[in-house]
């Protein structure tokens, strides 16, 4: 075999593995992104859910209690916010999330003012449906708690392959940026106790 056959098929060879490692580096940087885009869409989905919840909850307590309903256009004004300020999967930056997640804890905020309320009414208390609302509200804060860790593992995956080098050097020249994590609230380190027993 001649020598310039070997340069060439060495210099192949070297192209090819070139090739394969930067194909490999980029389609993990997009498979990192699509998770990150699923994981987002699972919080979301469970956001929405609490919203459609909301609802429903606002409907039994407006026929089976009759209370100042300053408390029910609060709540639904903080369920209309909450809904208008929606995440895009490719501007996931820390003022962005931010500003989700302050609309987000409004109505958490607002939610929970509703059900300490709604304790001053045993009649309402009674009633089937207030009691399926009561542990699907629980339910539904412990879905969305679940979507937010799994997201915040989704991204801190994807942020970690955008940084680690050598794959840093494609997701510079392909545009991947880091995306932001969902931060706890001051004060969310304690789980906050909704009592639905009777006040003695």
């Amino acid at each position: 075999m001649k020598r310039s056959s070997i340069i060439l098929i060495a210099v192949v060879a070297v192209v090819l593995i070139i090739f394969a490692w930067v194909r490999g580096s980029y389609n993990g940087l997009v498979d990192a992104d699509i998770a990150v885009e699923n994981a987002l869409g699972n919080v979301n989905t469970r956001y929405q859910e609490r919203a459609d919840k909301i609802d429903q909850l606002v409907g039994v307590v407006k026929g089976a209690a009759n209370f100042e309903k300053s408390t029910l256009v609060e709540i639904t004004n903080a369920r209309a916010s909450a809904g208008s300020v929606k995440l895009d999967a490719n501007d996931l930056t820390d003022a962005n999330l931010a500003k989700f997640d302050a609309a987000q804890n409004q109505l958490k905020g607002s939610l929970s003012r509703l059900m300490v309320i709604m304790e001053r009414y045993p009649d309402l208390k009674a009633t089937q449906n207030f009691s399926a609302l009561q542990y699907e509200v629980a339910g539904m804060e412990n879905r969305i708690a679940t979507a937010r860790t799994d997201y915040n593992k989704t991204v801190a995956d994807y942020n970690s392959r955008v940084r680690r080098f050598p794959s840093n050097i494609f997701a510079n020249m392909f545009g991947f940026e880091k995306k932001a994590m969902f931060q706890n609230q001051a004060g969310t380190e304690n789980r906050p106790n909704i009592d639905f027993s009777e006040k003695k």
